[in-house]
């Protein structure tokens, strides 16, 4: 028996025993031994084996496993550039405090600078991105992999394989396992969240810290304060279209918070973080002041969800929350040209109960918390991490892999951006809704609009059809240009992967409509 396929087989026979029950592989030479040995693992029904060409697909792919799934994802790649192509993911699952096991495959470190080929200074290449990390010699076997640490984030096993890389074809120690379910951390007593205040407002930011959404609810149900929530289908006791109504200073005013508690990072509107900062007194829990968030600021900080001791809220400032709620509902709801916003509050509403819905960044995830009915039944995800819109059609892929049905709304240039997550076909059931107004839609409402260059180095139009290249790709796929189209894609099936793009008026158009919504704010 070599020393590679040796190391690799204590490795894998550890993940599998721990519970992991997804890898996700990107061929290679040099990682070879793990390879093969996931593989023996497959066959014989330990381990789900996705395997992606595209280094930085699988990533992402398998960040979306884990979001779905709430287990550890191994990843596996050769040594050079392929490990460099992770570093994307593994900020984002750093930011999210996600489980991805990176496995990257390296020659002997007596080979590093000498000019050998494929050869790089791998160990720590992610830096303060991962929780844990060693550099392995092929002659040194882990007695216990770092499960642990990855309960907080990435961890990083960066192995020296040494040739022969090729042993034999004996599966044999794949038996007598013993495998358990996915070790947890003990979570130290959260303390209590003592105050006074009648007049506060709760804040939840899109992915809650990595918190739980029952637990979140409990949460808010105990606290009995007006709830601001980016993600309006997941908490339908939030105000529907808060971050719209409070663009209004008028009623930012009228609602001023004594006390604002955030769960998470509200990330996505101005209008509410401008809202926070008006409060006296801001409680931030989010668990990722453990570990990436060090230095936030607030008044008091939890890592979890503290006991909750509060007087009874002001009701008649309750009321004042609801009846600006219901009149920016009623704004909404009359609002009947072809936009995206229009598509937004569709989306929201036409997505059915019990679907998965994965929001890429950038405008579509804007437009969803402003325009959607708070309503649930509706299991939403997200990379809000670093919020980037690479890595969205692989994302979404990855957790489709773990649901019944799934349905992704991206931007444009976030369907080009991850192209190569098409590449794989598995039987995955994920329509992916292109929103194309050819180009950076965002750009057009924020304060780059009108510079010199603007279309040049922001509006950056492709003048490609989505659907087209998906087709090119072998993926079925549908362009829509109606409010009647969109309602009836929504109500069909999700049978298999296909992308249907819905073209949108231009993007300056769809600026001005959006601050003629904000303008009405005013006179509601």
């Amino acid at each position: 028996m070599n020393p590679s396929t040796l190391l690799a087989r204590v490795i894998v026979r550890q993940i599998v025993e721990a519970g992991v029950t997804d890898v996700v592989i990107s061929p290679g030479s040099r990682n070879a031994p793990l390879s093969i040995a996931f593989h023996q693992a497959s066959v014989k029904g330990l381990i789900n084996l996705h395997v992606r060409i595209d280094e930085r697909t699988a990533a992402f792919f398998a960040l979306g496993i884990a979001k779905a799934s709430g287990r550890p994802v191994p990843i596996v790649c050769t040594s050079g550039t392929a490990a460099a192509n992770y570093h994307p993911a593994v900020l984002e699952a750093s930011h999210t405090n996600a489980p991805l096991l990176v496995l990257t495959a390296d020659r002997p470190a007596s080979m590093r600078k000498t000019g050998a080929n494929q050869t790089t200074e791998q160990a720590r290449i992610f830096g303060k991105a991962v929780r844990y990390f060693a550099d392995i010699s092929g002659s040194v076997y882990p007695m216990e992999l770092p499960f642990n640490s990855l309960q907080s984030g990435p961890v990083h096993l960066n192995i020296q394989f040494e040739e022969p890389l090729i042993g034999d074809k004996s599966d044999n120690w794949l038996n007598d396992l013993t495998i358990a379910t996915p070790k947890l951390f003990d979570r130290k007593s959260p303390g209590t969240f003592y105050t006074k205040s009648t007049r506060g407002v709760l804040a939840i930011g899109h992915d809650r810290g990595g918190l739980s959404v029952d637990a979140v609810k409990e949460f808010a149900e105990k606290l009995g304060w007006p709830v601001i929530a980016e993600d309006p289908l997941t908490f339908e006791s939030a105000a529907s279209h808060a971050s719209v109504f409070l663009t209004s200073k008028t009623i930012a005013d009228d609602l001023a918070p004594d006390t604002v508690v955030v769960i998470g990072r509200t990330t996505l509107s101005r209008s509410i973080n401008a809202f926070i900062k008006m409060a006296r007194k801001q409680i931030v829990i989010d668990p990722r002041m453990a570990t990436v968030d060090t230095d936030r600021m607030a008044d008091q900080k939890f890592t979890q969800l503290p006991v909750v001791e509060v007087q009874p809220a002001d009701a008649e400032y309750a009321d004042k929350w609801k009846k600006y709620s219901l009149r920016a509902s009623k704004l909404v709801s009359d609002i009947s040209t072809w936009s995206e916003q229009l598509i937004a509050r569709e989306i929201a509403g036409g997505v059915p109960t019990g679907t998965s819905l994965f929001i890429s960044s950038s405008r579509p995830i804007r437009d969803l918390e402003g325009f959607a009915v708070a309503r649930t039944g509706v299991e939403t995800f997200a990379n809000r991490g670093l919020a980037g819109i690479d890595g969205n059609i692989s994302t979404a892929l990855g957790i489709a892999s773990q649901r019944k049905e799934t349905i992704a709304v991206l931007g444009d240039l976030g369907f080009l951006h991850d192209l190569t997550g098409l590449i794989h076909k598995e039987k995955i059931n994920l329509k992916i809704l292109v929103i194309n107004n050819d180009g950076g839609g965002i750009f057009s409402t924020l304060s780059q609009r009108g510079v010199n260059g603007f279309e040049e180095v922001f509006g950056t139009p492709h003048g490609l059809d989505p659907a087209a290249i998906a087709q090119s790709m072998g993926i079925p796929a549908k362009t829509i240009g109606s409010q009647k189209e969109l309602i009836t894609e929504l109500s069909l099936p999700v049978q298999g992967v296909s992308v249907v793009v819905v073209n949108v008026p231009n993007r300056e158009a769809n600026a001005d409509f959006l601050k003629g919504i904000y303008n009405s704010v005013t006179s509601m």
